[in-house]
């Protein structure tokens, strides 16, 4: 009898064994499914929320309402300290910041102060934080090829704001194209023609000489829409087995003479040199101007200041213009507008970086990435069609609590789920689609992921001569004598390294 109750007891410790041993093997199975199901949201987390530091650049008049960061704060179980710092004055904060050694865990970088802290990254000042990217899903979703634009040495350091490689294009008077019998333009001869027409013609009508067809601004980013599409590189290309500035090329010349012709027929402010952006749109708000070049999506702002002025302004937007060749190209950014950094001053150990690193693979989640851009639906913005759009009655609270936060976006729609936006302005909506048409006929730039140590100690001197003798061959200042020799002072002052070194690279890659 005590055999069998020994036997008994045996067994019953057994099977306890086995059902505490089946329980945790299905936790533990639960727990991982679990975990599967929610790698694209935000975990619930009950430990102390991670204290993380951020500088960011402000593009709107004030401070924004702190509305948003709550709600983030919220879902990533993060406590957000945020310098704010008026973008015109941003580049000399973020030097301050360093030269005192008072750097958030997080800020922005663009190209020219990622080009002033290369040195910094070099020596180890920064996390690499491309081994830890696939460590996260959302975060391993970035684009490949626009990482590597953002590179030093082949090494990632940031996470970087996509953009759509070519939002180029025109924005033009279709009433006056309409009163004047001209169909969109498909060709640089068809452009041209609209431009003169624009300018002669008295497209709007009033029987005075007060029009031009095309409106332009202190920069060459007109002119050099128009090189691209005469078949000019993007900045550099390749030429006889080196790599070349865009301003050595024959089809950048042919560019240059069509350009100057608009110039000389009146077709275009000659003030265009010291002309401001601001007043360069203002031209085509107040009917001075039929034709401006850009962003395609500044239709919607530039229509409803002109038709506050001229209820009868029509305008449309349009990006297909043939070369001589026959061909469509548009000029590609590097794929993306701004980066963020990580200083290992602040940033003192790994699970600080992981933690970082996770409150951006949250802002990666179409949840995270709707909320930071779009704000709350119902209260800030409502889906049409698949599609947000801000609640107009709304607006003033949109652009105060959600606003400002853009700068915080990582990725782009394609990797982070964002919605599009929903147009009721016919050629807003246009210009969307426009973007990604152009995404068939992009000319890169092969130095983007490239670095000339020349180039970044030289790169506002030797931009400022080429930029001083294409304006004064437009004007007739110089001609093409004039022209080259501003090429050889390019050389000597540096430019014939900065060919050395980009082609060495080039060839390596």
């Amino acid at each position: 009898m005590m055999w069998k109750n020994h036997k008994y007891g045996m067994y019953a410790v057994i099977w306890t064994l086995l059902a505490i041993i089946l329980f945790a093997c299905s936790n533990n199975e639960n727990v991982s499914i679990e975990s599967q199901n929610n790698q694209d949201s935000p975990k619930e987390n009950t430990d102390n929320p991670q204290k993380i530091s951020m500088m960011f650049n402000l593009h709107v008049p004030e401070t924004p309402d702190e509305h948003l960061e709550e709600l983030l704060e919220e879902a990533t179980n993060t406590e957000l300290e945020i310098r704010w710092v008026p973008d015109n004055n941003y580049a000399e904060s973020l030097n301050t910041a360093i030269a005192t050694n008072n750097l958030p865990d997080v800020f922005l970088l663009k190209d020219v102060t990622l080009d002033q802290q290369k040195d910094a990254i070099r020596d180890g000042q920064y996390w690499e934080i491309g081994p830890y990217l696939d460590e996260f899903p959302n975060l391993s979703k970035l684009k490949e090829e626009v990482l590597h634009n953002t590179s030093i040495d082949g090494k990632i350091y940031t996470l970087y704001a996509g953009r759509p490689l070519s939002r180029q294009g025109l924005i033009y008077r279709k009433d006056w194209a309409d009163n004047l019998g001209l169909d969109t333009p498909t060709n640089l001869e068809e452009l041209y023609e609209m431009m003169r027409a624009f300018t002669e013609d008295d497209p709007d009508g009033n029987g005075e000489d007060d029009t031009i067809g095309l409106t332009d601004r202190e920069i060459l980013g007109t002119f050099e829409n128009f090189a691209t599409w005469h078949g000019a590189p993007n900045n550099w290309g390749e030429k006889d087995g080196q790599l070349m500035p865009q301003f050595m090329f024959e089809e950048y010349r042919e560019a240059m003479d069509y350009f100057k012709s608009l110039f000389d027929n009146g077709y275009i402010n000659k003030d265009a040199p010291v002309t401001s952006k601001t007043d360069q749109q203002a031209m085509l708000k107040n009917g001075t101007a039929g034709v401006y070049i850009g962003t395609m999506g500044d239709v919607e702002p530039m229509y409803q200041d002109a038709v506050a002025i001229n209820p009868d302004v029509t305008l449309d937007v349009h990006n297909y213009i043939e070369g001589p060749d026959g061909e469509y190209r548009t000029r590609s950014i590097p794929g993306y507008g701004s980066m963020l950094i990580f200083p290992k001053a602040t940033v003192e150990t790994e699970e600080e970086l992981k933690g970082i690193l996770s409150f951006f693979d949250f802002l990666m989640t179409p949840e995270g990435s709707n909320l930071l851009y779009w704000g709350v639906e119902g209260e800030h913005h409502e889906i049409i069609d698949g599609k947000a759009k801000v609640i107009e009655d709304n607006m003033d609270a949109y652009n105060r609590e959600i606003r400002p936060y853009t700068p915080f976006e990582i990725g782009e729609p394609e990797t982070n789920g964002r919605y599009l936006g929903y147009y009721e302005y016919e050629p807003r909506a246009k210009a969307d689609d426009l973007y990604v048409d152009n995404n068939d006929y992009l000319v890169h730039d092969p130095t983007a992921s490239l670095e000339s140590q020349t180039w970044s100690e030289k790169s506002e001197t030797l931009t400022q001569i080429m930029e001083d003798a294409t304006y004064q061959y437009f004007l007739g200042q110089i001609d093409m004598d004039g022209f080259e020799a501003a090429i050889e002072k390019w050389r000597s002052e540096g430019g014939a390294q900065v060919i050395e070194e980009y082609t060495q690279q080039w060839q390596n890659q």
